[in-house]
Formats: C-alpha cells, structure tokens, sequence
C-alpha cells in the first residue's frame, strides 16, 4: 500500500504541528501537574501558538515500584489519581478551600517529588470521599456505583484489585492465596462483600479522574487541539489486567508467573538487549475460546482509549508483525527468538468492530520490510526522530529531506537526550554534531540555538505532523530529560515551571507555524482575511 491509503483528515487536511508534554510536567501548587487550571491554560497557550495537536504519555494509575513509569500500570484502563485537580474539586464542592491539607514544603516547581504528592493527594481524595459519603443516602451510593460500573466495565475488577493489593500489604497477584490468585469466582465474590468499602473509594477516584478528563478534552475540542494519547503494547505482570485475564498471557497455571516475556534483542544501544519482563500474549493459543477473548480484551482497551484521546501512539508498533520471546529464565534478553505476532489480521479485526484507527505507529528500533508493509497497509504514520539522523549515511530515513508525507517528525521523544543535551553530550561524535548544523545550514557551533535548529529542520520537514517535546521548544538540556531507559531512578520527574509558558513563546511558536504551513485551517483563514 502506499501513502495514498492515509484516512484523510487524521491530522486535518493540512500539514500539522504539535506539543509533547505530559500532564504531571505541568504547573501546579500542588507538586504534580493535573487536570485542573494549568491544563486548560497549556490548551489555551497550544491554540495561540498555532498548534493542532497536544501529546501525552500514558494516562494510567503509576507506582514507586515500578518506578513512577507510566509505561508499567497496575491498569491498562484506570486514570492516575495523582492528576485529579484539588482546584476542580473545591470548584465542584468534594472540598472545600479551607480544608485542602497545608501544602509540603517537599513540592517544587522543577521536579515531580512523587512520595510527597502521593501523600499530600492521598490526604485530599480522603476528604472527598468522606464528603460524597455524608451527602449520599445508601440508595444514591448504590445507585451511584451500578451506573459507574456499567459505564466502565474493567473497573469492578481494577478496584478489587487495588483493595486485594491494600489488604496483602502490596504483594504481587500471584502471592495471594490460591483461591485468589486464580480469579475464582466464589473467591473474587467473597472478597468484594468484604472489601466493597475499599472498592467504592477506589471507584470514586476514578469517577473522579474521568469527570475531570472529560472537562478538559471538551475544552481541548473546542479550541482545535486534538489529543494524542500514548498506548504501550505490553501490561505490567503485576496489573488488574493480566490478574482477572490470565488465560490470554503467557503465564504458568500453577503460579501465575510468566514462562516467556517481552524485550529487545541486543542492539547498538545495549549488547545485552533489554528484558523487560512484561508477560506475552497467547497470540497463538489454540485453546479454546482464548484467541476471541484476546481479541475482545483488545476491543475492550483500544474502544477505552478512543473514548478519551483523538489518536493513539501504539508504542513498540513492531510487536504486533514479531515479537522478541525470552524464556522468563533467562537474566538477560540475548537468548530470545523473534516470534510472529497476529499482523495485519488483527488490525483489520480491529478495524471491522471499532471503524478507523486514528493510529500514530511507533515503528524504531529493529524494524524489517515487514513491519513497514504492515504499517503501511493499515495506513499508519511511522515516526522519524531528527535525532537518530546524523550517522554520516545520506540514506539516514531520519534524515528531513528523506521523509516521507505520511509520517510524523519529533526532535526527539520522551526516552531521547533533549536537542541542547545532545549537542553537548560527549558520548555523540563531533562529526554528527556538525553533520546536523550543516542540515540546518548553520556553520557555527552554538549550543544555546541547537534546539531552534531542530525545530526549523523539523517544521520545515514533509511529515504531515511535526511533534516537539516541551524541552525542545524551551531550549533546555538534559537535565530536563523524562526519562532514561534501563534505569530505575530520578525518570519522569521534569515539571515545566509556570514562567517558561508565555505569551511571547505562543508567539514565536505561531511564527514558524506559519511559516512551514502548519496552521490549522481556521487560523488560516483568518489570517488571510
């Protein structure tokens, strides 16, 4: 297939520019970014900017001991409570001012202190939850509670979950006892009548977070910004939905472990590969009924995002032509093998229950003609980051001039050192650094402007969607960066201090819009007239 198979419209009819920045690195006083004011305002500032699209990483449910990643949920579905607004809830009356808990002295506006927020959140969601309680009667509870859970059917089991992992003092699924560990059903229905309390207040968060969510992806509808969610292809093993799913993973039946999990082979970036140990999917069970349950958890999870976000980024794309199996015995990702994964199949299954994927494809890494063929028969844009592009080779697809239209173009991603950090890195050649101010034209060897160098190769590019991380249009180094990979510590914390949000950066950033024809359509037409 060929670029002429793109669903029209995916990013508008024109060329398209676009912010990541993901909601916890947003101002706030309260230690995280959320919901509530900053996230309007950061829409309002997109929208004056010339900006079409908004990119945020995974939305769901963190945890310190999977490192504060969004990447590693206890959920799939869930909603980070530690994004819901304390300013929406005293607006909408779970709270009032006076009673919001003293603010920690541990909160800055530079790094996400995540143990504190926790803390200080934890203290708030308390006082709403006793405030829904007291202005409910026990019919509006229950009533409440039927219609939240028909409207989100994954919650009944993430909130028992949540409430099984509080009563086993945080143990994994699979060191509950036996009745438990299995998802029986007299097990689970006993465990409900006797944590039904923990549930609902787990339940009640969520209503929460998705009311909020709600709020702000209307107001983000209304000024022209679309929303790009982030959809990681693997759960976390220890997750409500590998828990209450178990007969679509590859999991002993006798302990719940995993027998095969997920990574990369060893690569340029490490002679090792990765192991990541995300449990694998029965793609090709031939136990009965399992393929259509796994096809229906799929339905379920993309049908749950699409209700949310404007497109997805399906992260590690190139899992669904192959995937890397290694044995869950193995300490190192080198002795895997390359399995077939359920290809174009699945995608046009997909396609056939939900209508068009509005799918970005998260295609780097190890990637074969078939992994491209797959991509492009299902029309979706790859990604191309301008920083892999300076290796000397002219054939560089990362290269701008070797774009194609039907791709999106970054500075680099979340998981990538920031523009400045890589030119002043002195692990990159100094032949790359000078290949890429060639690129841009620039004979100098300036570090501060680095970034506004990417930012003109990357506009000026052919990709129908140029993406750039906050850091980049801020100019700042790496000790900015969101997130190193194969390390545990100090990743996801960077918070955006409200100064560096200003009238005169809209400004500036709507000049080069302009400039490379990304301006949505209506800013357009009203320039003109």
């Amino acid at each position: 297939m060929t670029e002429q198979n793109v669903q029209p419209g995916r990013f508008g009819e024109n060329r398209a520019s676009g912010i990541l920045l993901h909601i916890s690195s947003l101002p706030s006083p309260y230690g995280i970014g959320d919901l509530g004011p900053s996230s309007r305002s950061f829409i309002d500032f997109l929208a004056q900017s010339g900006q079409s699209c908004w990119q945020v990483l995974p939305l769901v449910p963190v945890s310190p001991a999977f490192g504060n990643s969004p990447y590693m949920s206890s959920s799939a579905f869930a909603g980070n409570p530690l994004l819901i607004s304390p300013d929406l809830l005293v607006r909408d009356g779970w709270l009032r001012q006076e009673e919001l808990p003293p603010l920690s002295g541990e909160f800055s506006e530079y790094l996400v202190n995540f143990e504190a927020a926790t803390v200080w959140k934890e203290k708030m969601l308390d006082l709403a939850w006793q405030h829904f309680l007291r202005s409910r009667d026990e019919n509006q509870q229950e009533s409440f509670f039927a219609e939240l859970n028909a409207k989100l059917p994954w919650l009944r089991d993430y909130s028992l979950f949540t409430a099984l992992k509080q009563h086993f003092g945080q143990q994994g699924w699979f060191d509950w006892p036996e009745e438990l560990r299995q998802h029986q059903p007299e097990a689970v229905a006993a465990a409900e009548r006797q944590l039904q309390q923990a549930m609902r207040r787990c339940q009640f968060e969520q209503h929460l977070f998705f009311s909020q969510w709600q709020e702000l992806h209307d107001h983000a509808t209304a000024k022209g910004i679309r929303i790009i969610g982030d959809l990681p292809i693997y759960v976390a093993l220890d997750s409500a939905d590998v828990w209450a799913t178990q007969d679509i993973f590859m999991l002993s039946p006798k302990t719940g472990r995993p027998t095969h999990v997920a990574g990369v082979p060893p690569d340029y970036f490490s002679k090792t590969g990765q192991l990541w140990g995300n449990p694998l999917y029965r793609w090709h069970s031939r136990a009965a009924g399992v393929k259509e349950r796994l096809l229906d958890w799929w339905e379920q999870r993309l049908r749950a995002i699409l209700s949310v976000v404007d497109v997805i980024r399906i992260d590690h794309f190139r899992g669904f032509e192959a995937y890397w199996s290694v044995s869950a015995k193995e300490e190192t990702a080198m002795n895997g093998s390359w399995q077939k994964g359920p290809g174009l199949r699945f995608f046009k299954e997909m396609e056939k229950r939900l209508g068009g994927l509005p799918v970005i494809a998260e295609d780097l890494g190890v990637i074969t003609p078939e992994v491209e063929e797959l991509r492009d028969s299902m029309g979706f844009p790859g990604m191309k980051i301008l920083l892999f592009a300076f290796d000397g080779s002219p054939e560089n697809a990362y290269l701008p001039w070797n774009m194609r239209e039907n791709c999106v173009v970054y500075t680099g991603t979340h998981d990538n050192d920031t523009a400045v950090g890589w030119y002043l890195s002195g692990e990159v050649a100094a032949e790359a650094k000078r290949q890429a101010k060639q690129a841009a034209n620039r004979s100098d060897d300036e570090a501060s402007r680095f970034h506004e160098d990417m930012m003109y190769l990357a506009m000026s590019s052919p990709a129908a969607l140029c993406l750039l991380p906050m850091q980049d249009v801020l100019g700042f180094g790496n000790d900015c960066r969101m997130n190193t990979p194969g390390t545990t510590q100090g990743n996801w914390r960077w918070r955006c201090a409200p100064r560096f949000i200003t009238a005169s950066l809209a400004e500036q950033l709507q000049h080069s819009t302009a400039l490379f024809g990304r301006l949505p359509a209506e800013t357009k037409d009203e320039k003109e007239a």
